[in-house]
């Protein structure tokens, strides 16, 4: 039979699946786990502590979905391949998604760690193979802010970053850059530039005055095809 604690977990986890973890009441949890309001601030001292609990399992799912990519004789088609296995998770998983990854007063769950540690592994095997043309904790900082950052402007505004060249084109531009994969595409410093707006949205490094969707968007009409083309 399961615990009041691991019924908690499951019914805030289902609810997450069709509303943002701020907008899940706690009387709506403790309805569906059948627990009296009490329990849950028994369990995890409050409401912020449960969905701490709930963005770490979120990342075991992660984690797990990581382990599972190929390792190929090619490190860099291998880092494509996780980039689109960590965009393909956040639009399976949107609010849990967001949960995962907005800032919140505690330390992140010890699971991101591992994820770091999965993304240096792949970068220093691009290293070894004469293809990482960056440091490799900057290379991994860099990925990390630029493939997050894709996905939650895409969950955030489907229909302006929605689209799925868009990940494909930040991810080719990004990692053609850190190592020296490059396509031949005129449209490449579009790209960077489309990563750079990225990062300065998320890290709060854009310029003073600076409307960063709007930026985002000048970048993207500039250099992403339309679906017809």
């Amino acid at each position: 039979m399961s615990t009041a604690r691991e019924r908690i977990l499951a019914a805030t986890e289902e609810l997450l699946a069709s509303k943002d973890a701020q907008a899940i009441s706690t009387r709506a949890i403790c309805e569906r786990a059948k627990v009296g309001m009490p329990e849950i601030y028994r369990q995890f001292g409050d409401k912020q502590g449960l969905l701490t609990a709930v963005a770490g399992i979120g990342f075991e799912r992660f984690l797990a979905n990581k382990r599972r990519n190929p390792t190929t004789d090619d490190p860099v088609a291998d880092l494509r391949t996780a980039w689109d296995s960590h965009v393909s998770f956040a639009l399976d998983n949107p609010h849990l998604y967001r949960l995962m990854f907005t800032p919140a007063p505690q330390a992140g769950p010890p699971a991101i760690e591992e994820a770091r540690a999965l993304l240096l592994a792949a970068l220093e095997r691009c290293r070894a193979a004469g293809r990482l043309r960056a440091p490799l904790e900057l290379a991994g900082q860099s990925i990390l802010t630029a493939n997050v950052g894709v996905c939650l402007m895409a969950l955030s505004f489907p229909g302006l970053y929605g689209d799925p060249g868009i990940s494909r084109f930040v991810r080719d531009a990004v990692l053609g850059a850190l190592t020296g994969d490059e396509r031949e595409d005129t449209r490449i410093t579009e790209g960077i530039v489309l990563a750079q707006a990225l990062v300065g949205t998320l890290t709060g490094t854009a310029p003073a005055g600076d409307d960063a969707v709007e930026r985002l968007t000048r970048a993207l009409r500039r250099s992403v095809p339309s679906a017809g083309e």
